[in-house]
């Protein structure tokens, strides 16, 4: 398995160089994001097929992983070409001026070992020696399908609301939009939090490196490449209007309300 881990680090790492090359010469760094999701998704896939485990089992991971990167990687698609680039990119690309393509280098660098750590989850599920269907398979299958149907629920809300002259210059807080600024985040690192699921085992106490994917997960959408940048560009163009979102509203979890 580490074999595998460090085969899926690097061939990602590739892909990353790659994204980085093509997003300089399509002057939009929103590519990256496209070349890591079906990246991702692509190599976690042939990791799972490549390794042992019991049949059925490989083939329900390799299905979630398909159906997440596919889903994932064509939103993207559909929304770069021609648009304006992703807010998170063009602050980055303003606040570094000419340091802005070697600083992006370093960003898509470590995307590869980002992956990596998410393929330990994906595999260890694959390897979960438990011949038969248990609860916890049922609870992990339906939280990861879940979640896929939850991103793409907000991610069409947020198209609709987008597609709507009359909200120009305003803030989505409808829907799932009401419940949390960022709930197409909260189902991303939720649906890591699946495999776990599936994966931890008794029989190996490894397993547990299984919960990191997950874990850094939510620590990367909400303190480095989601939430900061992304909510620094709406409260400069939304002002007072956003800081009230905030408050009423959780970033990524959603707020209990006394």
């Amino acid at each position: 398995m580490f074999l595998s881990v460090i085969a899926v680090g690097f061939c990602v790492s590739m892909v990353m160089l790659a994204a980085w090359v093509f997003q300089k010469l399509r002057g939009n760094a929103g590519w990256v994001d496209v070349f890591w999701s079906f990246g991702t998704g692509l190599f976690c896939v042939l990791a799972v097929l490549a390794g042992p485990g019991v049949p059925w089992r490989l083939w329900v991971v390799v299905g979630l992983l398909l159906v997440w990167s596919v889903r994932l990687g064509t939103h993207i698609a559909r929304r770069v070409p021609g648009r304006p680039e992703d807010v998170r990119y063009a602050r980055m690309r303003a606040e570094k001026g000419a340091g802005f393509q070697l600083y992006l280098l370093g960003f898509t660098a470590i995307q590869g070992p980002f992956s990596a750590v998410l393929a330990t989850a994906a595999l260890f599920a694959a390897c979960q020696p438990a011949p038969h269907f248990r609860l916890w398979d049922g609870l992990g299958i339906a939280l990861a399908l879940g979640c896929i149907a939850g991103e793409a629920l907000a991610d069409r809300q947020m198209r609709q609301f987008r597609s709507m002259p009359d909200n120009k210059g305003k803030i989505c807080d409808t829907g799932l939009w009401a419940c949390s600024r960022h709930p197409n985040y909260l189902f991303e690192f939720l649906f890591w939090g699946a495999f776990p699921l599936l994966g931890l085992t008794t029989h190996n106490a490894w397993s547990l490196l299984s919960l990191a994917a997950p874990g850094l997960m939510y620590l990367s959408l909400r303190y480095a490449s989601g939430v900061p940048p992304l909510e620094a560009a709406m409260l400069e163009s939304r002002g007072e209007a956003y800081r009230q979102y905030q408050a009423r509203t959780g970033a990524i979890l959603p707020r209990l309300r006394s």
